[in-house]
């Protein structure tokens, strides 16, 4: 196996200490909100996108 790839490799532990660490450092009534703002910004950026598709097309 490669050096390159090793450090590349998450498995499930690293994802468990990933979220763990996520929520000591926000708490558990910061995350929903934080995933609220995401959701949003994702929805106002997908709008966005095909907003521009749509002028594009007219163009």
């Amino acid at each position: 196996m490669s050096f390159v790839t090793i450090p590349l490799a998450i498995g499930w532990p690293q994802v468990v200490l990933i979220a763990v660490v996520i929520l000591i450092l926000f708490g558990g009534r910061k995350i929903p909100e934080l995933m609220r703002g995401l959701g949003s910004g994702l929805k106002e950026f997908k709008d966005a996108s095909k907003d521009e598709s749509a002028k594009d097309e007219k163009e």
